[in-house]
């Protein structure tokens, strides 16, 4: 538990959302009501309208600005604000509008019973591992980037599989034929990636899985490496339009023979959670364990 004081506090809404932009209303008179400075990320601030008058600030500069973001919507809005955020070390709290929230625990209806724990120091830090992706092209780098969940190699649009070759700190692991392979973080193992076979890695614990997407042999599986591993995937093969895709929410088109460098990112992520947050209680709910089919 922490007493940090938080002096400037970011709000991020989910764009063209009424809902989260009412929330971001209330949050911004909640902590001005309490002393706290309250910067709008621009089309945040576009969507309130006169209601707020203030310029917004684009969302990397606020990285500069803010002890903490506060962003209101479901997983998908938290975690692309991670991947601009995650380098200025700015603590994220998710507000949930969404219909999973692994991410996002806060409910609007709890907003101010929230709102005052978090600025009376009553919360806990969870820290959680970001991907560092970069894809090298003869000897260039056309794409470099940070992703939270998972980086996914993949055969894009096309119904043909790919070839790929995966190597693990230089060494090689195998070669095969799949819709594509998932390099996923520990947040990400209950992503894509879970939909895919792959195991539930615990938050906490510094890995990565990959996992085959669809793979052309059953003898594929999902495997987990400890988080100093380099990885390198290599498109060996690519009848259709192959994609690197990040999070879901990031397409880079890939070519024959592009290796993508997969590695931890130097920065984490700070999320900010209820001190009695249980992740298995998460699990159990969003996962629907327990239950009668």
């Amino acid at each position: 538990m922490t007493t940090h004081a938080f002096q400037t506090v970011a709000l991020i809404g989910k764009p063209d959302d009424p809902a989260a932009t009412a929330t971001v209303a209330r949050l911004a008179t909640l902590l001005a009501h309490r002393g706290v400075t309250v910067r709008l990320e621009t089309r945040t601030a576009a969507a309130l309208g006169p209601t707020r008058p203030e310029a917004g600030t684009d969302l990397a500069a606020l990285g500069a600005v803010a002890d903490l973001a506060l962003v209101v919507g479901g997983d998908g809005t938290l975690i692309g604000v991670a991947r601009t955020l995650c380098a200025h070390k700015v603590p994220l709290m998710g507000i949930n509008l969404g219909s999973l929230g692994f991410l996002t625990e806060t409910h609007p209806a709890h907003l101010e019973g929230s709102i005052a724990a978090l600025l009376a120091g009553n919360y806990r830090r969870e820290q959680r591992m970001m991907l560092q992706v970069r894809v090298e092209r003869a000897g260039q780098i056309p794409q470099e980037a940070c992703a939270f969940n998972d980086a996914v190699v993949h055969r894009g649009p096309s119904a043909r599989m790919v070839t790929l070759a995966t190597y693990v700190d230089a060494r090689f692991v195998l070669a095969q034929a799949a819709d594509g392979l998932i390099v996923a973080s520990p947040t990400g193992s209950t992503a894509y990636a879970l939909s895919a076979g792959g195991p539930i890695v615990h938050p906490r614990l510094p890995a990565f899985a990959l996992v085959p997407i669809c793979p052309h042999t059953l003898t594929n599986r999902p495997i987990v490496l400890p988080a100093t591993s380099r990885i390198e995937v290599v498109l060996t093969q690519a009848p259709g339009a192959a994609q690197l895709t990040l999070d879901g929410q990031v397409p880079f088109a890939l070519a024959e023979g592009d290796r993508v460098h997969v590695e931890r990112a130097p920065h984490d992520v700070d999320l900010l959670c209820d001190p009695q947050w249980d992740y298995f209680a998460v699990l159990r709910e969003k996962l629907r364990w327990g239950e009668r089919p």
